[in-house]
Order: structure tokens, then sequence, then C-alpha cells
């Protein structure tokens, strides 16, 4: 029978690419991590790793046995979670670190932060548990799966362009947020020049001819708008790259250019920009993740709950 704790040391190998790294995640040593994937050779009774020089590699027996990982370390997880919230009692408060992609680090989670501090000041309900408290780390959605897929994070806030989707990482779950539409800023003094009336979507290939300020090239962002005005026809003439969306609407507000901006990542300030929706649209979805099974665990479930409430809050103001 195959051993469970040494399923989750190759799957934590797959995750963290070496045994060294593998061992300090598990607080091992690595030549007793070597010895347990060694051990788990044996019981499954094909090969799981190999040498590709000085690194060890999955085989194909050892990727489809971490596949398989995935599901029995999920079910594992809510079996734990279903038995916690059994047993919550009321007492203590657990941690929930969360990694977020700036602009819902800027939005969503003080949003998050005070629906928790109101909760607490309220006498919880009996069944509810006592609201989390929070760590949080702003990161791009790479960086923030990476954090969850190593145990750094519980909960990770991602994004996905409708031109650049994002496959589901091994071993998450998934929890749809909202849709953000992506918004073309031009200078105001320019929209009468664009043929381009408040509100009124606007026709990318009109624009081929502008100067165009982007995201950074490290950034999704930055190719999401590559593939947007390719799609249109042209190649952007970028005379700005940042990775703030604030610079690049601040820049708007001044002349320098025009840009694509997600409706979440607009600051408050838009003075002297004109937002317009697209004739194509484009929309960047926004979601929670977190490992498979984790999110009945009872601080997960308030959180992500309470991420539901507030970005329902952000589509629709005032409600």
């Amino acid at each position: 029978m195959l051993d469970v704790r040494r399923i989750r040391l190759l799957r934590d190998l797959s995750v963290h690419g070496t045994v060294t790294a593998t061992a300090e995640a598990a607080c091992l040593s690595g030549p007793a991590v070597s010895q347990q994937l060694a051990a788990l050779e044996k019981e499954a009774g094909v090969p799981l790793l190999e040498k590709q020089g000085r690194v060890l590699r999955l085989t194909a027996a050892g990727r489809l046995l971490v596949e398989h990982a995935e599901v029995i370390l999920g079910s594992l997880a809510a079996a734990e979670a279903d038995l916690l919230a059994l047993r919550a009692d009321g007492g203590g408060r657990s941690l929930v670190r969360i990694a977020a992609f700036p602009s819902a680090a800027r939005v969503l989670l003080p949003l998050l932060w005070r629906e928790l501090a109101a909760g607490s000041a309220e006498a919880p309900a009996p069944a509810q548990a006592p609201a989390p408290r929070l760590h949080l780390t702003e990161a791009e959605p790479d960086r923030a799966v990476q954090a969850l897929r190593h145990g750094d994070a519980d909960l990770a806030v991602v994004h996905a362009y409708s031109l650049l989707p994002r496959d589901l990482p091994p071993g998450c779950e998934q929890h749809r947020l909202l849709d953000d539409p992506v918004l073309l800023a031009v200078p105001a003094g320019a929209a009468d020049r664009l043929r381009l009336s408040p509100g009124q979507a606007a026709d990318l290939r009109r624009l081929a001819g502008e100067d165009w300020l982007l995201p950074g090239p490290e950034t999704s962002c930055h190719e999401l708008a590559q593939r947007a005005c390719g799609a249109a026809g042209f190649v952007p003439r970028k005379v700005a790259l940042a990775s703030d969306f604030s610079v690049l609407t601040a820049l708007v507000g001044a002349g320098a250019g025009v840009a694509l901006v997600p409706r979440l990542a607009l600051p408050a300030d838009t003075t002297g920009v004109s937002l317009h929706p697209l004739t194509e649209p484009v929309t960047r979805t926004v979601s929670a993740l977190t490992r498979t099974g984790e999110a009945r665990q009872p601080q997960l479930k308030r959180a992500v709950e309470l991420l539901h409430t507030v970005s329902a809050r952000h589509r629709h103001p005032g409600e």
C-alpha cells in the first residue's frame, strides 16, 4: 500500500523542484527525503524519479502519481476541514495568509479588512467561527500561485484576461469573484479628435496611430495590451512603461498617450482622463484560489465568503 506521507513528499518535490527545497519545506533532512522517496518507489514497483544531470526529475509514472496525489491530498484536506468545523468552539482566531495582485490588494483587501473588523465588533453567532486574522503579501498572479502551491499563502487572489487565459494550477480550487472590464483611457482633450463621446465604446483599430502607455513587460497586463492591439491589427507605439496603473492613468491625464486599464485598477483621481469600454470587450476575471479541500476550513471559508461580498459591492456600488 502506498504511504500518504511519502506521496505528499513526491507532490512537494514536483512543486519545489529539488530535494533540498522539499526537505526545507517539510522540516526534514535531504537524506531523509531521499530515503522516503526511495521507499515510495519500492511501494509503487516502478521508477518514479530519474536523474538528469544533478537534478531529479519525475518519470511518466511519477507524474501520474502526482496527479493522483493532488486528488488524494485534496480529499484529506477536505476531511480535516470538516472535522475542524465540527470541533470549532469559538476560541482563538486563525491566521489567513493572502497573496493578492496590486489592484485587488488596494481595492478589495481593505474592504475585506473592514468587514472582518465590523464582524469582530459584534457578538458572533453560535455556529460562526471567529473572524480570522489576515496577513497580506502583494504579488502578481504567478508569484501568488507559487506562494499558494509552496504553502507560503493560504489564499491567492489572481486574475486572468479573456485574451490571456490561465490554467487552474494543480491541486487548487477556484472561487470566481468578479469580471473586471478593461477600459480605454484617453486624454480628455483628445476625445473629440478621436470622435469619442463620453462613455462611447472605442474601436482600437482607430487608435493605431496614437502613442501608447503600457504596463511593465514583466506583467501579464503588458502581454494583454500587446494582444489587444495585435487583434486590432497594429503594434502599439509605446512611449512609456510602468507597472503601476495609477502612473499610466496620470500620464494619460497629462496627455502623454492612451492606455488600457482594468476598471479595478483605476485610481480615485482620473482628472483629465476620458474612459471608454471597448467595441470588442476584454475582461479580467478576478478569482480567489485555495488549495484543494482547504476552502472548507472555517477561517478560509469565512474569508472567501467575505471576498465574494466585497467583490459584489465593487460590481454594484451603493447597493
